[in-house]
């Protein structure tokens, strides 16, 4: 990471999530009265007098649970803490000093990192009084702040820059591959990110919608550096009643548009739904690379015929992109894992790929003369030069001398013509047409 990481810790439900939204400057964590909502780390980048920082909001930390979904939750946030170049321990002014603080404040001394403790909800002047009790912890002078309105934030930010190192002990961070994992709850989503990182990153357990919020990790391989974004699982619109739920299909939404390159998970053992043609189906209106990853393999009975007959099924469904590639693994197992990263890795390189203007003209009139464009009307197409303009996608545009001339289907052949003479497996691109004075279409 090329900038310091702030980890904001503390027991269940004293407004972590909240806080972390007014630093983060957007609703990014799920606020919601209710204890253990906000279940994993999420990361965004935040900056405070010209220092660049990112934080990350974690789950209350439960020391004494037998709970299956509060010990992951403590456990992502032992991981965040192990993370952090700074801590800010959160605590709760109105409800005053805690067991569990306490427990809490003893695993942070611990970690040996520096640490910020934050007394929330400090409302009014006269709250102020609630933040002695706090001195008991050890860990330093508590600051006041009130994060739902905003007060107290100048002086807290102070002082956790001042725990950063200089700029230049912060590595660099390259470009990475964002990469957004998509698909129904319980396909295996985080399994896989989990396999691919070598570690307990994100909560796996076999409740579906386990995970609830879009989650970034970072991972530096042979094949590059990834952004690898475990979003939550998709439901039919008739189940999202809680309002947690459509908090998640809004972030996985916009997951989508952040990323270069959206995977498709299906279970091998199901069907594709609509939601996931849906959010598939938005990945390649914005122009994404896009791979579907079938998991879940090792359960299927196979012969020599099941991967094609399964691959066509599936593009039977999918069939307004066929240009994407099609993997077979088990997250379990870890069969074919390996090959993930570097079909995706495929998939960005054609997403950013440039094509010179005399190639493309060359291609496009060969095409021309193979097949003239049809008439439309009385009038006929004519094509007069083509330029790609910008990449992720790749974008072209087709200066032509009447766009009321342009056939769906023509369209359609000269996509074709361009994927079939260059590699753009695994990508979709954009065709422009223009006539002097006149918009796009």
């Amino acid at each position: 990471m090329s900038k310091p990481i702030v980890a904001i810790v503390g027991r269940p439900n004293v407004g972590k999530s909240t806080l972390f939204n007014k630093l983060a400057g957007s609703r990014i964590s799920i606020v919601q009265d209710t204890p253990g909502v906000t279940r994993d780390r999420i990361y965004a980048e935040a900056e405070w007098l010209n220092n660049k920082f990112t934080i990350i909001d974690t789950g209350g930390i439960e020391l004494n649970t037998e709970d299956v979904i509060l010990k992951q939750m403590r456990l992502q946030a032992e991981i965040a803490i192990d993370t952090a170049d700074v801590i800010m321990f959160l605590v709760d002014g109105k409800e005053g000093l805690t067991p569990a603080d306490k427990e809490v404040a003893e695993m942070l001394r611990k970690s040996k990192k520096p640490i910020v403790l934050v007394v929330n909800k400090i409302d009014k002047l006269k709250d102020e009084m609630n933040i002695y009790e706090f001195y008991n912890l050890g860990i330093g002078e508590p600051i006041s702040i009130s994060s739902s309105q905003a007060l107290g934030l100048g002086d807290m930010l102070d002082e956790i820059v001042k725990n950063f190192k200089s700029p230049g002990e912060y590595e660099e961070d390259s470009d990475r591959i964002k990469i957004a994992f998509v698909g129904k709850p319980n396909v295996g989503k985080s399994s896989l990110i989990n396999k691919l990182l070598g570690e307990e990153r994100n909560i796996v357990t076999d409740i579906p919608g386990t995970t609830r919020d879009s989650i970034d990790s970072y991972l530096d391989t042979e094949e590059g550096s990834f952004t690898l974004i475990d979003t939550a699982g998709l439901r039919r619109k008739s189940k999202v009643k809680e309002e947690i739920e459509r908090y998640s299909v809004i972030r996985t939404l916009a997951s989508v548009e952040r990323a270069d390159v959206c995977i498709l998970m299906i279970d091998a053992e199901e069907n594709i739904s609509e939601q996931d043609e849906k959010i598939i189906g938005y990945a390649h209106d914005l122009g994404k690379a896009i791979m579907v990853i079938v998991n879940k393999w090792d359960l299927i009975e196979k012969d020599t015929n099941t991967v094609n007959e399964f691959s066509r099924k599936i593009q039977g469904n999918l069939s307004f992109m066929s240009y994407a590639p099609f993997l077979f693994i088990s997250a379990k197992t870890g069969q074919r894992v390996n090959k993930v990263l570097t079909i995706a890795g495929k998939c960005f390189t054609n997403y950013s790929r440039r094509i010179s203007t005399g190639i493309l003209n060359e291609v496009i009139s060969k095409a021309i003369l193979m097949n003239e464009p049809p008439l439309v009307g009385l009038r006929r197409l004519k094509i007069l030069y083509v330029t790609q303009v910008s990449i992720k996608p790749p974008t072209f545009v087709f200066f032509v001398n009447d766009r009321e001339a342009i056939h769906f289907s023509y369209q359609r052949y000269l996509e074709n013509q361009l994927r079939r003479s260059f590699d753009f497996e695994g990508t979709g691109i954009k065709l422009i047409f223009r006539e002097k004075d006149k918009k796009d279409v």
